[in-house]
């Protein structure tokens, strides 16, 4: 007898307690039970966010991949919903893997064969119960509402990899050329048979005929991405008017594995970098063979943006999960058999050539100006007031750099278990070493930007902490699991600090 997967799935979500886990965030998106990883399908419809993603609901005991479903009005409460994209066709059968959205309107919903809205594009990944041998194609559901959904009769789109590359061919993200008006692009995440990562390109008129037009490659690079690691995961294009020039870039955005640059970072068990040129046709110019990280942070990888509708326009959104592949030991596995977040949708934008990342929302409740902002602190470790008694906050600090002698940041926990973040001129350091998570790295020393402000905005919430430095021009994300009964956050200073402006805000469980 067949299983009926989808109320399998809908059962497991039932019978959850993670409501009950005191390590579970409050504002972010998390499983409603079992495992997320990447987020999915990110778009926009109105005023309403959806936020798709890899959902494990029987995780640990079965690694089944489905696609969870969660939406909002205000980018922190978070709805869930019964999960978009069952695993149950001859395709898919082992799990429906990474993808994206895009959001159709007027004749473009009309021109379509699908004759719907909302095109989800996945990975069906199948694997032979022999021989291990993966097949991996790509697919496509279809909704008119975001309620019910629909896989595409003449599914997969694209049954196999192309000659010249392996079955790791995955995570495809669909667009619109803004060159070519009527005509979608999809890049697709690939291994060379010699076993090198890359990307390659498909474009279409109707989103279900794609026609192969090459490899994406980065002319005037000098060579820097020809053997980049062995696997390309995630790969996603977005265009960004430069604030400083007002040129238009497209900036790439991957997770290359195994790519290990001799400079600082890169010291997760995968990196995500990204790298900023001008699209044409499959080459990306321009890009001078320079990339970046885009979190230096403990658990960060596979972002996507939000997608929308041409005729609503908005501020380009990026999520990605803070999490890492191979990394799911966290204590939340057995407090409330679930592991993993996604990160607070991030406003992004392109500055002097480099991504700048701030929040795209504040918590609701404003619990003021902290007390000591005004004055000159004196060495020592000051308890901050205003966020006494909460567990989910976000809290900003500026300082004079000129006025302040020494290091100082905060401390999040109680004097046995605690996360310590401090800035020391131009060094970020996060020590979580006395937390309860802290065998996949415990310190991390970033060099911070040059002309980084000294200002420090950090987004806590129970166990999932996320730091901005200098209005967005480094961001690090790190699970963050102290002690369950610490509440708020004490000021570390060694020297003097000078705060000169600052902000609280606060976050109650519903």
């Amino acid at each position: 007898m067949t299983e009926d997967l989808k109320r399998l799935s809908q059962e497991a979500i039932a019978a959850s307690a993670v409501a009950d886990d005191p390590d579970y965030p409050c504002f972010h998106v998390v499983p409603p039970v079992g495992r997320l990883n990447d987020p999915n399908g990110l778009l926009v419809d109105g005023d309403t966010y959806h936020a798709f993603y890899q959902l494990s609901p029987f995780h640990p005991h079965r690694k089944l991949v489905y696609w969870g479903h969660s939406s909002s009005t205000d980018l922190l409460h978070w709805r869930h919903h019964a999960p978009a994209v069952i695993p149950d066709s001859s395709y898919d059968l082992s799990g429906a893997y990474s993808g994206n959205a895009i959001v159709l309107e007027g004749h473009e919903v009309d021109a379509a064969p699908t004759r719907a809205p909302f095109q989800l594009f996945y990975t069906g990944n199948l694997k032979d119960p022999v021989t291990d041998e993966r097949t991996a194609s790509q697919c496509l559901v279809t909704s008119g509402d975001l309620t019910d959904f629909a896989k595409w009769p003449g599914n997969p789109l694209i049954p196999a990899h192309a000659e010249g590359y392996t079955s790791h061919y995955r995570d495809p993200q669909v667009f619109r050329d803004p060159d070519r008006p009527g005509e979608y692009r999809m890049l697709i995440g690939v291994q060379r048979a010699d076993e090198t990562g890359a990307a390659v390109l498909y474009r279409s008129r109707d989103l279900v005929s794609w026609e192969l037009e090459g490899e994406l490659s980065f002319p005037g690079a000098g060579g820097a991405f020809d053997a980049f690691g062995y696997m390309w995961e995630c790969p996603g294009l977005v265009r960004l008017k430069d604030e400083d020039t007002g040129e238009d870039w497209d900036v790439l955005i991957w997770c290359p594995q195994g790519i290990t640059p001799d400079r600082e970072g890169f010291e997760n068990i995968f990196p995500c970098v990204y790298t900023v040129g001008h699209l044409v046709g499959t080459e990306l110019r321009d890009t001078g063979g320079v990339f970046h990280e885009v979190d230096r942070g403990f658990e960060f990888y596979a972002p996507q943006v939000f997608a929308r509708r041409p005729s609503e326009p908005g501020p380009v959104l990026l999520t990605g999960w803070a999490g890492n592949a191979s990394e799911d030991d966290q204590p939340s596995i057995e407090t409330g058999q679930w592991v993993h977040a996604l990160t607070m949708p991030r406003i992004l934008s392109l500055k002097a050539g480099r991504l700048i990342q701030c929040p795209a929302a504040s918590l609701p409740y404003d619990a003021g100006e902290p007390a000591l902002v005004g004055e000159c602190v004196k060495a020592g470790l000051y308890e901050i007031d205003e966020l006494s008694g909460h567990r989910s906050w976000q809290l900003r600090l500026e300082a004079d750099a000129e006025q302040t002698t020494g290091p100082w940041g905060l401390q999040i926990g109680s004097d046995d278990s605690h996360v310590d973040i401090t800035l020391d001129r131009q060094v970020l350091r996060v020590d979580r070493s006395t937390s309860r998570y802290a065998q996949h790295g415990s310190v991390r020393s970033v060099t911070l930007p040059e002309g980084c402000a000294p200002v420090l905005e950090v987004i806590h919430d129970r166990s999932l902490t996320e730091v901005f430095v200098g209005d967005g021009a480094l961001v690090l994300t790190l699970r963050s699991f102290v002690d369950v009964n610490s509440t708020g956050a004490r000021l570390m200073v060694d020297g003097d600090l000078a705060l000169t402006a600052g902000s609280t805000r606060t976050f109650a469980p519903s």
